[in-house]
């Protein structure tokens, strides 16, 4: 699998707090090297059947969408996390 950021996604990035900037290369690097990698958690987002995430540290997920043979990676969003009592 190609994987491709756009301008809109380096921008969205550059807005993100230091420490998940930070995750985000990590995981970017691994999601070359290994797109099916288990902590990614790569898969179909539900209520966009053409929208894929990953995961980038607790809290925060990537947002691609296919183009053939290529995911274009183009923002990220924030998610809920579960704090124990």
């Amino acid at each position: 699998m190609i994987s491709r950021t756009t301008q809109q996604s380096r921008s969205k990035l550059a807005d993100l707090p230091q420490q998940v900037r930070e995750q985000a290369r990590t995981a970017y690097r691994i999601f070359l090297s290994n797109p099916h990698h288990p902590g990614h958690r790569f898969k179909k987002v539900q209520s966009a059947p053409d929208v894929y995430s990953v995961r980038i540290g607790i809290g925060y997920r990537a947002l691609g969408a296919p183009s053939g043979e290529t995911i274009v990676w183009f923002g990220s969003v924030r998610t809920p996390t579960m704090i124990a009592s």
